[in-house]
C-alpha cells in the first residue's frame, strides 16, 4: 500500500509545480515516477507456496535484468487473493483503482483469474498470468492487454495421447475431478489420444475436491484398460497415486497424467509414484545449462529449490522486461508498441525457449517425464512448440 509519507511527498511535488507555474502532464509524471507492479497471488491457504514461488521467480528475473523496467525504478503492491473467486473482482480493483498499478500479475486459481480477466478487460491495465490455465483467458475472453506465461489447461494433455498410443496403449480409462480444470485437461487428452488412434473406453469423475477414489479404482480394475490417464493436482494427486497402488493397479495398469499429477507431490506420494509417466512444460531435471544456472541462482537467493511455479514467475519477469525496455518504461502511454513487443518476445526460459501465440498463450515444448527414484526424469519431448488452439479469440 502507498504510505502516508509517499502521498504527502507526491502532493508536495504537485503543489511545488503549481506555485512555480509549471505544468506536468500525467505522462511525464509517469515517466519520472516508479513503475507500479501489482501482485495478486495466494499468500495464505492451500496455494500459498505457489504464490510465493511465483513472486520469488519474478523478482529474481527483474534483479538479473538490472532491477528496473525500461530504466525506471519499481514499486511493488501486493494483494492476497485467498484463492477465493468471489473476491476476484474486488481484489483486482484494489490494485487497479486504489494502487493505480501499471501491470497486474496474477494468479494461480482459474476461478479467481476470471475476476482479474473482467477487471483487465474493463480497465485496460496490462495483465500477466503466471499460472491459471483457464481456457477463456486466451480464447473467448482474450484481450490485447492480457498475456499468459504458463500454459492452458489442455496443453500438457494435448501432448499425452500420442505418447500413450506409441507405447502400445490402445484402450484407456480417463479419470479426474469434475470441474473446469479437469474438463479442460480432458479436452486436450481426448483430442490427442483419439487422433493417434486410441479409444477412451470410460470417462470417470468425482466432485472436486473429493478424494474417495476406491469405488472408481474398483471399476477401473474390472474394465481392464491398457492404461489409465488422469488429471489431479496437489494433495489429492498424492492420495490418488497412493490409493492406485494400494488397490493393486500399480504394475498392472500403467498410470499416465498431466504433469501436475506428480508436480510437487512426489515426497507425499512416496514409492507409489515410481514409474508414473506425465507430460509437462518443465521438469526440475532438465539437463540444460540454462536450467542448471537458474536453479543454482534461485537456491542461492531464496534458500529453497525452485519448481514449475517459480519458473513461470521468472518468465513473467523476463517477458515484462522485454516489453518495458521496448517502450522505455512507458507502460501506460505506449500500449500498441508495448503489446507488439510482448507478442514478438522470445523468452530464454529454464524450460526452454518459447514464444507467444496470437492469442497470447505460450508456444512451448512439452516434455515426457517418468518418475524415477523420487524425481520427474525427462525421457523425451512429447510435443515440440505446442500451441493452444486459441479458439474464439478475436484480437484484430
Amino acid at each position: 500500500m502507498t504510505s502516508r509519507r509517499q502521498i504527502l511527498s507526491h502532493s508536495a511535488a504537485l503543489m511545488g509545480a503549481a506555485t512555480t507555474g509549471l505544468w506536468l502532464p500525467s505522462q511525464a509524471l509517469a515517466q519520472t515516477g516508479k513503475v507500479r507492479v501489482g501482485f495478486m497471488l495466494p499468500y495464505t491457504g492451500t496455494f500459498a507456496q505457489l504464490g510465493v514461488a511465483i513472486e520469488n521467480g519474478f523478482r529474481l528475473a527483474i534483479e538479473q535484468q538490472g532491477g528496473k523496467l525500461g530504466g525506471r525504478e519499481i514499486e511493488y503492491f501486493k494483494v492476497d487473493d485467498e484463492s477465493d473467486p468471489s473476491k476476484g473482482i474486488e481484489n483486482a480493483n484494489k490494485l487497479v483503482q486504489r494502487d493505480k498499478v501499471d501491470v497486474l500479475i496474477g494468479t494461480v486459481h482459474s476461478g479467481v483469474q476470471m475476476g482479474i480477466q473482467k477487471v483487465a478487460r474493463d480497465s485496460g491495465v496490462l495483465s500477466l498470468i503466471p499460472n491459471a490455465g483457464v481456457h477463456a483467458a486466451t480464447r473467448a475472453l482474450c484481450a490485447p492487454n492480457v498475456f499468459r506465461t504458463s500454459f492452458s489447461n489442455s496443453q500438457p494433455t494435448l501432448a499425452l495421447g500420442q505418447a500413450m498410443v506409441a507405447a502400445g496403449h490402445k484402450k484407456t480409462v480417463w479419470i479426474t475431478w469434475k470441474y473446469a480444470a479437469g474438463d479442460e485437461a480432458f479436452e486436450g487428452f481426448k483430442e490427442s489420444y483419439t487422433k493417434a488412434g486410441g479409444t477412451i473406453i470410460k470417462e470417470l469423475g468425482l466432485p472436486f475436491p473429493n478424494v474417495e477414489f476406491q469405488a472408481l479404482l474398483t471399476e477401473i480394475a474390472s474394465l481392464k484398460p491398457d492404461a489409465v490417464a488422469c488429471f489431479f493436482a496437489g494433495g489429492g494427486a498424492a492420495k490418488f497415486i497412493r490409493d492406485y497402488a494400494a488397490a493393486g493397479l500399480k504394475g498392472k495398469i500403467p498410470l499416465y497424467g498431466s504433469g501436475f499429477l506428480t508436480e510437487g507431490v512426489l515426497e507425499a506420494a512416496g514409492p507409489a509414484a515410481e514409474g508414473i509417466t506425465t507430460t509437462m512444460h518443465y521438469s526440475d531435471s532438465l539437463d540444460t545449462p540454462r536450467n542448471k544456472q537458474f536453479r543454482l541462482d534461485y537456491a542461492k537467493t531464496f534458500k529453497m529449490q525452485p519448481d514449475v511455479y517459480a519458473v513461470q514467475g521468472y518468465d513473467t519477469g523476463l517477458l515484462l522486461v522485454q516489453g518495458a525496455n521496448a517502450v522505455k518504461g512507458d507502460l501506460s502511454g505506449s500500449k500498441p508498441a508495448l503489446y507488439k513487443a510482448l507478442e514478438a518476445a522470445v523468452i530464454d526460459s529454464p524450460r526452454g525457449k518459447w514464444t507467444m501465440s496470437k492469442a497470447h498463450n505460450p508456444v512451448q515444448d512439452i516434455y515426457l517425464r517418468v518418475v524415477e527414484k523420487g524425481e520427474n526424469k525427462v525421457i523425451g519431448v512429447a510435443a515440440k512448440a505446442l500451441s493452444d488452439s486459441g479458439a474464439g479469440c478475436r484480437l484484430s
